[in-house]
């Protein structure tokens, strides 16, 4: 019986080893580990999961790099437009500027120039009064030229944007009048009845303050 189970255990590894010899000449290998036991097979297995994971956690990590890129793109845009806004009405602000300045360059820029001129009309003005009640016929003559020539000189003038100033007859204005004295007059009190120089405005703003009497009310005695 001995013989028996010896003969029957030799026929199982006989076909083993037969089994064993097949799958190595069909490029298969032996699997020589228990269950439990490290193989190649097992660390292939477990090499596949880790680069598996490896894979995720470099997709993952791809993914907040590329969402931080674009959060940061955004942010940069924003702030360009900003900054191009900004700069935008800073340019439109500066044009406006410019022509306003321009402007008044334009309306004012012959201020101080025709400041001195009209002394020129007011030493023509002071001429005609000097000599108008004279009789004489050539002084009347003299004094119908120098009034031609005024007129001619203050119409110039006036095409530059001069204009002179009514005073005699109206009612004190501090911002066209300067009051050199008070007098006692029939006119009612605060009418300028007197005028010692002409105001002018220049394009609508006042270029000099006319220099005037005004009249007062009569004390009674």
């Amino acid at each position: 019986m001995r013989d028996n189970k010896k003969l029957e255990l030799r026929g199982e590894n006989l076909n083993m080893e037969q089994q064993t010899e097949r799958n190595f000449h069909h490029g298969e290998k032996p699997n020589k580990s228990g269950p439990g036991e490290f193989n190649e097979e097992n660390a292939m297995n477990h090499d596949s999961e880790n680069h598996d994971e490896n894979s995720e956690q470099k997709e993952s990590a791809g993914t907040e790099k590329t969402e931080a890129k674009n959060s940061t793109s955004a942010k940069e845009e924003v702030d360009y437009k900003s900054k191009y806004f900004y700069l935008a009405a800073e340019i439109e602000n500066m044009r406006r500027r410019f022509e306003r300045e321009k402007e008044s360059t334009l309306k004012y820029g012959t201020e101080k120039v025709l400041g001195s001129l009209v002394e020129v009309l007011d030493n023509f003005d002071r001429t005609v009064d000097a000599i108008k009640g004279d009789d004489d016929i050539k002084i009347k003559n003299l004094r119908i030229g120098i009034d031609m020539v005024r007129n001619q000189f203050l119409s110039v003038l006036e095409g530059n944007g001069l204009k002179p100033v009514v005073s005699v007859g109206k009612p004190f204005d501090p911002n066209f009048h300067e009051a050199l004295a008070q007098e006692e007059s029939e006119q009612q009190e605060g009418t300028v009845v007197k005028e010692f120089e002409k105001a002018y405005t220049l394009n609508g703003r006042l270029l000099r303050a006319a220099k005037v009497i005004v009249a007062k009310g009569k004390t009674n005695n």
